[in-house]
């Protein structure tokens, strides 16, 4: 990789939104894809191809960023990204990026190099596995409790057992109250990490791959619901 910019650049900008749902609504798309132009407009730049990844938290192959690096490699044209600190905790970007062998510029740290990849991708790793090791040590804290996670089934269960609707409402209460408890400390980590908007919190929950007691991804909605209830109960 090298800094030296040429007057004819060529690009082949890399865009990436973490969840599906913002795939589909653009959500921040419009500006990564602005930062991008604006600096190929800057630098008298042609963009010759756009690739767009949409991954979830937990996903670690990136078929759109290959498809990017394989056109530039093919090319000689040199990958773009805007925000290169947005992508700093995901280790399996940074170790392709590092070891693609194309050229790389990102907007918002320019002078990135392999050097600089590199340290970011040992820091996400190690990140990483400590973020893993907190979320495991806390679900066994909640268990030694005698927590229990919830049964996403119990509603479904008491529907077949013709048992009457105010059971039903008691019994899934009660099994979101126990949900709910369980993720206290997982929740409390997360805030104390310096994530404290419900979208935050959210998108830190998919990244850890924990699961909602559906077994779905969280939303903003859903995390409303969980804090809510938390509150309630300490209150």
């Amino acid at each position: 990789m090298v800094s030296e910019i040429a007057s004819s650049l060529r690009l082949v900008a890399y865009e990436r939104v973490s969840t599906i749902r913002q795939g589909r609504s653009g959500l921040g798309l419009e500006a990564q894809r602005r930062a991008i132009e604006d600096f190929a407009f800057a630098r008298e730049a042609e963009v010759i191809d756009r690739f767009t990844e949409v991954e979830s938290g937990s996903r670690t192959d990136r078929p759109e960023l290959r498809r990017a690096l394989d056109l530039a490699r093919l090319t000689g044209a040199t990958l773009v990204i805007a925000k290169l600190d947005r992508l700093s905790r995901n280790a399996a970007f940074l170790l392709t990026l590092r070891d693609s062998g194309v050229r790389f510029l990102a907007v918002d740290m320019p002078e990135a190099n392999d050097l600089t990849v590199g340290i970011m991708a040992l820091v996400a790793q190690q990140e990483r596995e400590a973020i893993s090791k907190r979320t495991r040590e806390a679900l066994a804290a909640a268990k030694a409790r005698g927590v229990k996670l919830g049964n996403p089934n119990g509603a479904a269960a008491l529907r077949r057992a013709g048992k009457g609707g105010a059971a039903l409402r008691s019994t899934v209460s009660a099994n979101a109250d126990d949900f709910a408890r369980g993720l206290a400390p997982i929740i409390a980590a997360i805030q104390s990490d310096g994530h404290t908007t419900l979208r935050a919190i959210a998108s830190e929950l998919n990244r850890r791959g924990i699961l909602t007691r559906q077994g779905g991804t969280w939303h903003v909605s859903n995390v409303r619901n969980l804090t809510k209830r938390l509150d309630d109960h300490q209150s």
